[in-house]
């Protein structure tokens, strides 16, 4: 029975003086996604361009244009649908998202110890 006090108030000993959490660096982009290399119907191409894979496609080359490490952590604003009529067809257009806001999460150096020899 002592034993398994000793065993316990040593742990948290132990325990008391680390950190558990995590710290990150964000940064808030805007950008632009590209349009649709064919042509379509107008209501064909908006619903292409606002497919969700479209926008967690883009949004993750958003944040991994920053640098090593960056990753997305929230879609701030999905942005706004704008089409082009392809050269040569009135009927056909291309479309794309502007302004489409994204949050970026990275770990700051030296927080979860990546730094050799320092504590």
């Amino acid at each position: 029975m002592k034993f398994n006090l000793a065993s316990l108030v040593a742990t948290f000993v132990f325990f008391s003086g680390t950190a558990l959490a995590t710290e990150y660096i964000h940064r808030d982009l805007m950008a632009n996604t590209l349009p649709a290399p064919n042509c379509a119907a107008e209501a064909d191409a908006i619903a292409n361009a606002n497919k969700p894979y479209q926008l967690n496609k883009y949004s993750k080359k958003f944040c991994q244009s920053q640098g090593y490490g960056w990753h997305v952590e929230t879609i701030k604003d999905n942005g706004k649908t704008v089409c082009q009529d392809c050269a040569g067809t009135k009927d056909k257009k291309q479309c794309h998202i502007e302004d489409v806001v994204v949050t970026c999460k990275r770990i700051k150096p030296g927080s979860v110890g990546m730094l050799p020899g320092k504590s």
